[in-house]
């Protein structure tokens, strides 16, 4: 019923923010974009197709990561 666009990110420090702070404005609207595209070859329309877009932040030692789910980040 909903199209869910993730966007992951890593950061093995937490320096500048972590992985949650990767995610800038400016990225925000490229995952827009190209989720924007993807729906228009679909044969989609934007604006009355549920979508939603969430973050998956990985910190820390990739072998066993902090996990941070935002659902509906953006």
């Amino acid at each position: 019923d909903c199209f869910i666009f993730i966007e992951v990110k890593y950061r093995q420090q937490a320096k500048f923010g972590g992985a949650i702070f990767a995610v800038s404005n400016q990225k925000q609207e490229k995952i827009q974009k190209s989720a924007r595209i993807y729906l228009q070859q679909q044969q989609l329309n934007e604006y009355n197709t549920a979508c939603r877009f969430d973050v998956i932040a990985l910190d820390g030692d990739l072998s066993q990561p902090k996990i941070t789910w935002l659902s509906n980040a953006f």
